[in-house]
């Protein structure tokens, strides 16, 4: 049996009206509450070169860490000073994060939760993972790139919020290395 294109429009018109009324909210240009998200934040997009934002004049502050060779990390400009840091690697933006609230993630989660909400927020996409160090991070996987959300050092919930590529971010966190 064939299924026709009517079909197919009335089950995903049907499917759209099953969502529940509790789902996350939206968040970003219609609202104009900032947005991190695993491709970026603003003019700020994982991948983009440090010369390039440089020479936009995006990026200040420029340091190493020390026993990381090839991995260096700055502030932002503009609207983004002081509401997020840039961690480069091998010339490349690689982990863009953030203290503050807001910005938010395309999902609504935010510092400052508790994990229990990102676990409402998140359901099966995200799970609770340690590092090697004990501390408590919430972890949501988009791709090849994640959203890390980590727990405060005084308070209960999240106290840091991060993208960028798995292989770099959740690696360093999980070893507790900035590289």
């Amino acid at each position: 049996m064939r299924t026709s294109i009517r079909q197919l429009a009335v089950a995903g018109i049907l499917a759209v009206l099953m969502i529940p009324a509790t789902a996350a909210p939206s968040f970003g240009r219609a609202t104009g509450e900032p947005v991190l998200s695993v491709r970026g934040a603003g003019p700020y997009r994982i991948g983009m070169s440090l010369d390039r934002l440089a020479a936009a004049g995006l990026v200040t502050d420029v340091w190493s860490y020390p026993g990381c060779d090839d991995v260096v990390g700055s502030g932002a400009t503009g609207e983004w000073a002081g509401v997020i840091l840039l961690r480069f690697r091998a010339g490349r933006l690689a982990d863009i994060g953030t203290a503050t609230r807001p910005p938010r993630s395309p999902a609504g989660a935010a510092v400052g939760m508790e994990f229990s909400e990102l676990e409402e927020i998140y359901g099966r996409r995200g799970e609770l993972v340690r590092s090697a160090s004990g501390q408590t991070g919430y972890l949501v996987r988009v791709g090849q790139r994640v959203e890390l959300f980590t727990d405060h050092p005084i308070r209960s919930g999240v106290g840091y919020f991060q993208v960028g590529p798995a292989d770099f971010v959740e690696r360093t966190f999980r070893t507790g290395t900035a590289c």
